[in-house]
């Protein structure tokens, strides 16, 4: 019953920044970004529980934040390039097992398209 809602998302050039944000309503656990590219699977980059956990995918170049007062997560993106284009979703409800497994959590938003351009 947790409502993810996710923003930020949009169009730049490689190697630019993006920030991301995933607003909760009601929720105080453990929350993760994901992304799913056309054609491929969903694929975990980050999470945050009391520290953050970064999936392979993240590689050294993305960070993952949480404002508790404002119930919101957020995911930084920088050196960004075509392989990160993808929808993003925030995901929430962990139930255990791997956080940058997409079967383990249980609440989804509908996520942010990121498009990255040359």
């Amino acid at each position: 019953q947790v409502r993810l809602t996710e923003s930020g998302g949009g169009s730049v050039q490689t190697g630019g920044s993006l920030k991301l944000s995933c607003a909760a309503s009601g929720y105080s656990g453990c929350m993760g970004w994901f992304r799913q590219a056309p054609g491929k699977e969903r694929e975990g980059v980050a999470a945050i529980c009391e520290g953050e956990w970064y999936c392979d995918s993240a590689k050294g170049r993305f960070t993952i934040g949480r404002d508790r007062a404002k119930n919101t997560m957020y995911l930084q993106m920088r050196r960004l390039n075509a392989d990160d284009t993808a929808m993003y979703f925030c995901a929430a409800d962990h139930q255990g097992g791997s956080l940058c497994s997409a079967s383990d959590w249980n609440s989804w938003g509908q996520g942010t398209q990121v498009a990255i351009s040359s």
